[in-house]
């Protein structure tokens, strides 16, 4: 798999930001068939850190409905991929940069 390919965006929510700051750890939107050896030479390639450790989990599709004038509509939302990377101490990426 092409390294390009592995990482599709970081998350960037609460949880997230407060993991940044306390335990220098960072979560992305990953590939669903990505290992953790290539979500660590895609993070250590494009943003030049030192990674500890990846922590991977595979967040299930659920289920979604909204009521319009034509009705219920059902639908599923799909599952994906998120990765947490820990990176080396006194190291950090900076997310906002491309903002």
């Amino acid at each position: 798999m092409n390294l390009s390919e592995v990482l599709i965006k970081p998350i960037l929510t609460e949880k997230a930001n407060a993991q940044q700051e306390s335990l220098r750890r960072y979560a992305f939107k990953v590939a669903r068939k990505a290992n953790k050896l290539e979500i660590k030479k895609a993070i250590e390639g494009f943003y030049n850190v030192n990674v500890v450790t990846v922590n991977t989990a595979v967040v299930p599709g659920k289920n979604k409905s909204r009521f319009t004038k034509a009705g219920v509509i059902n639908g599923r939302k799909p599952a994906y991929k998120k990765a947490y990377v820990t990176v080396a101490e006194g190291e950090s990426i900076d997310l906002y940069s491309n903002i």
